[in-house]
């Protein structure tokens, strides 16, 4: 079982969560603690002016905020780099593939996030393992 990981203090994660203007901010605060509760190693920092994840300093993960859904893109760091084939279990589909080295999930609520968490994160996890 993996330990629950509390919340990132960093000064750019805060200010970017406590930004009034911060769209779907429900979805994002129920997203972000989902993620970090996956993995006692995954790490969080702004990056696209977003909130992202990295393990060992390697982001992953990027939520994108703009839209009616709030998309969170996988990813494979800056160097662009194609997914061994195949890679990722994703038995109910959830991956929205953009490219060899990147995919999107998508989510409408924050009760998405929650009620398909059992699903999605088995999905990050994998991802993970690629990055």
């Amino acid at each position: 079982m993996v330990a629950k990981k509390t919340l990132s203090t960093a000064p750019d994660v805060a200010a970017l969560l406590a930004d009034a203007a911060l769209p779907h901010r429900s979805i994002v605060l129920a997203l972000r603690e989902a993620i970090l509760a996956t993995d006692a190693a995954i790490g969080e920092a702004v990056k696209w002016n977003a909130p992202s994840f990295h393990v060992g300093g390697a982001h992953f993960a990027t939520m994108h905020l703009r839209g009616t859904r709030l998309q969170l893109v996988l990813h494979l760091g800056a160097r662009k780099r194609a997914m061994p084939k195949p890679a990722i279990d994703d038995p109910q589909g959830l991956l929205d593939w953009r490219g060899e080295d990147r995919a999107l999930l998508a989510f409408a609520s924050a009760d998405d996030v929650i009620a398909t968490r059992d699903a999605w994160q088995p999905v990050l996890r994998q991802w993970m393992a690629y990055v």
